[in-house]
This record gives C-alpha cells, sequence and structure tokens, in this order.
C-alpha cells in the first residue's frame, strides 16, 4: 500500500514528541557531569559515571524495537504505548535529579531516566519509517534533528539562564539546577503527549495481523528477533558500524569534557568546587546551546544537500567540518571566538542525528523497522560502552589528565569517522533522486 503524502505540519507534529526526549538528552550533555563534578567525582571516574546511557540503550532499545514490531492495539497503536511509558520515566528522573543528596543518587537516577529516554527513542525512529513513504524520509528524520537541536538548545540555554534568575544553593547543588531539571520533566511528557494526540499510527494490513497472532509476544520474542536479525543485517549495517565506533566514541569525549576544557583555556582553572567553573558550566551551555542552534538551522538544509549529492557525501563533508570545530577548541582563550569554533559541530551533529538513517532505512524490511533501528542504536552505544570503561585510562596515562587533550583526541576520532564514510557502498535507485539510498550488498 503506497503510503500518503503528510503535509509539513503532520510531519512536525508527529515528530515533536522528539524535543521532550532531547531536551533531556541536553541536560544529561551539559548538566548531568558538572553535577558530578560538584558532588565530588574525580575525573577519570566521570567516563564510568556514565555508563547509564550506552547500556541502558545496548539493552533496551532493540528490545522495545523487537517488541514494538509485534505490538498493536486498535487503541494505543504499535509504536505510541512504548513513548507514552519512556516520556513517563524520563519525567519522573527529571523531577527528582536536583534532589540528589550524594553522587550514587544522582548516578541512580541517570539510569533511570535513561532507560526512559531509550524506550521513548526507538520506537520513534521506526515511527517515521512506518508512517512515512520514500520521497518524505528524509525530511521526516531530519525533522528529528531539528527537533534535537531545539531541544538541547532550550536544554543548554537554560544553564545560561536560570544561574541569572535563580541563586543560591539547595542542599548540595545550586538552585537554579531545580528549574532546569523541572522544566525538562514537563517538556518530555507535554512533547509526547501532543505527537500521540496529533498523529494516527497506519493500522497493520491483514497480513502483518496474521503473523503478528501466529507469532504472539512472548518474553523471548524480542531476543529471538534481535538474533535473526544480526545474522541477517544487510553489509550497509555493517559498514556504517564502522563510522560510528569513531563517531560516538569522540562524542562522549567532548561531552564529558566539554566544561573542564573551556574552564581550563578561558578561565585557566582546574577547580571544579569554584564559583569560576560555575562560570564556565554556565558558557559551555551557552556554547553547547549554539552548536544545537545550529543544528536546528542547518537541519532540513541538508535535505537539498542530500538530493543534489547523496547521504554518504554530506555525513562526510559534516564529520570533517565537526572534526576541525574540535581540533581547535581546546586552545581558544576567547570565550566568544568558542561559538565559531563550535559551529562545525552544529553542522555535523545535524547529520549525525538523520542522515545515516537514509543510509539503511531501505535495505531493511518494514516489517522489521523496529528491531533494525534497534541494532542501529546498539552500533551507537558500544562504543559509548567502550568510551566508558577505556577513555578513564587513556585520559589519566596518555593525556595527563587534560580536558583540552581529550577535545583534541575527539578531532582526531571524528576524523577517522569522516574516513570510514566513504567506504559505505551505496547506489542510487534508477529513476529516483538519491534521497534514499541503501545498497552495499
Amino acid at each position: 500500500m503506497q503510503k500518503p503524502n503528510l503535509t509539513f505540519a503532520q510531519i512536525i507534529n508527529m515528530n515533536l514528541g522528539f524535543f521532550g526526549i532531547q531536551y533531556s538528552f541536553g541536560l544529561q550533555q551539559s548538566a548531568v557531569n558538572p553535577i558530578y563534578d560538584m558532588l565530588g567525582a574525580q575525573p577519570h571516574e566521570i567516563p564510568i559515571l556514565n555508563l547509564a546511557g550506552p547500556v541502558t540503550g545496548l539493552i533496551v532499545q532493540p528490545i522495545i524495537g523487537a517488541m514494538s514490531d509485534k505490538t498493536w492495539s486498535p487503541r494505543f497503536g504499535r509504536r505510541k504505548p512504548y513513548f507514552f511509558i519512556g516520556a513517563l520515566l524520563c519525567s519522573i528522573a527529571l523531577f527528582f535529579y536536583p534532589f540528589s543528596s550524594a553522587l550514587w543518587m544522582a548516578v541512580g537516577l541517570l539510569w533511570i531516566l535513561d532507560v526512559g529516554n531509550n524506550t521513548a527513542m526507538e520506537p520513534y525512529r521506526a515511527f517515521v519509517a512506518d508512517k512515512l513513504n520514500d520521497e518524505q524520509q528524509p525530511v521526516g528524520f531530519q525533522a528529528q534533528s531539528f527537533f534535537t537541536g531545539f531541544g538541547q538548545t532550550l536544554a543548554n540555554i537554560s544553564l545560561f539562564i536560570f544561574p541569572l534568575l535563580i541563586v543560591g544553593k539547595t542542599g548540595a547543588l545550586p538552585t537554579w539546577v531545580y528549574a532546569s531539571f523541572f522544566f525538562g520533566a514537563f517538556c518530555s511528557i507535554a512533547s509526547i503527549w501532543w505527537s500521540m494526540h496529533t498523529t494516527p499510527e497506519i493500522p497493520p494490513s491483514a497480513q502483518e495481523l496474521a503473523h503478528m497472532k501466529a507469532n504472539k509476544l512472548n518474553v523471548l520474542t524480542p531476543f529471538i528477533e534481535i538474533a535473526k536479525a544480526i545474522t541477517s543485517m544487510p553489509k550497509v549495517m555493517w559498514q556504517l558500524a564502522l563510522v560510528y565506533l569513531f563517531q560516538w566514541y569522540a562524542l562522549f569525549c567532548y561531552w564529558q569534557n566539554a566544561s573542564k576544557s573551556i574552564a581550563l583555556s578561558v578561565w585557566n582553572t582546574t577547580d571544579t568546587k569554584s564559583e569560576i567553573y560555575e562560570q564556565a558550566v554556565s558558557w559551555t551551555g551557552l556554547v553547547n546551546g549554539w552548536y544545537n542552534i545550529i543544528t536546528f538551522l542547518s537541519a532540513f538544509t541538508l535535505v537539498w544537500f542530500v538530493k543534489k549529492s547523496s547521504p554518504k557525501v554530506v555525513h562526510f563533508v559534516c564529520l570533517v567540518l565537526a572534526s576541525v570545530g574540535f581540533l581547535i577548541f581546546p586552545f581558544i582563550e576567547n570565550k566568544y571566538l568558542l561559538f565559531p569554533a563550535i559551529t562545525g559541530f552544529g553542522i555535523g551533529w545535524a547529520s549525525m542525528m538523520g542522515i545515516p538513517y537514509l543510509l539503511v532505512v531501505n535495505a531493511i524490511p518494514k516489517e522489521r523497522y523496529g528491531v533494525y533501528m534497534g541494532i542501529v542504536n546498539m552500533m551507537i552505544v558500544i562504543p559509548m560502552i567502550l568510551q566508558n570503561v577505556t577513555f578513564g585510562y587513556i585520559l589519566q596515562n596518555f593525556l595527563g589528565n587534560n580536558a583540552g587533550n581529550a577535545i583534541v583526541f575527539a578531532g582526531v576520532l571524528l576524523i577517522l569517522a569522516a574516513l570510514a564514510t566513504l567506504f559505505i557502498k551505496s547506489e542510487k535507485p534508477s529513476g529516483e533522486i538519491s534521497i534514499t539510498q541503501s545498497g552495499g550488498h
């Protein structure tokens, strides 16, 4: 059955829930690690304390994807029940996060937050593939990239605005932290509710329903589906996995060290308990907010470039721009010059959150969108877990516990990711503009 074209407004409505998910993720990028610092964590401990995101992503997303493939309710839909449960968990964790009085409590709540984020995020990728035809999928995935930038922009700007409006401390943390996380709790559930309210799901065909009834969901179903999908995975996905290995290892190096790098290069301090460091954290919020502004401003522009060339070429160029920004970032002493430096990463982030899915979506069967989007996420979180486990040792023994060196290291890894992108084999579907390439097998 040919899927009907949706209006641009309908595509925006269906993806609005991604805004709430990404506001939460923006707080994780820019606020969680400074909170760890304020609660007494040592620099080399930060990577291992960030294990929650990748580990829950590795476990939760493919399982939720496989389950949503086998789910259908005339009342609740296929993907929507998972959106809602995930958003609810996110809101609860965000609300209670600022009340963390000790490091162990902050770490525990981060695990709950990431379970919620991953439960909500994976079905959203499959939701776009479910609803949109080949022609509109680039716009759909880049709409998610747009809301990634927009949500994370607000999250990061809140780290600058709220300290100006709300002073003092409540418990072990500055009071403004409470406002940022409370607002995130509201955004998470409200934006998901809007998408659920405005966007009906496409019912499965009679054949799909018969298949679901013949293969009912049980405890083992997700694991069987994941194993089957991996053994028959298209070659293009293995090629993308190599890109993601370098790409996502690099991003965690940046997010974990941005505040400390800025504190060192601009304010010349390594004291994470000083008021000067709080200024650096606030400025990092602005810098990260800026790259996310670039992300949502450039997201739909990348669709035009994809049509003119290919997803592979666009992603290669965007990764190179991001790597250049990282390589010069730690050497900038003027805090205002950090904004042009991080602009390249903003463009790269817009590509990372949407373009790679165009390389694989046509290579996978539609009835298995959920499980394969979960496997793509496994390719994201395995490098993150590797980074969390290994980078503390690398930072301490090879990079001198220097946050600036960590970001240069991230820039080198992004160059390797860009080169690996060139090895992805893709070809234009005959008679169509190259906007949904797959290939490689």
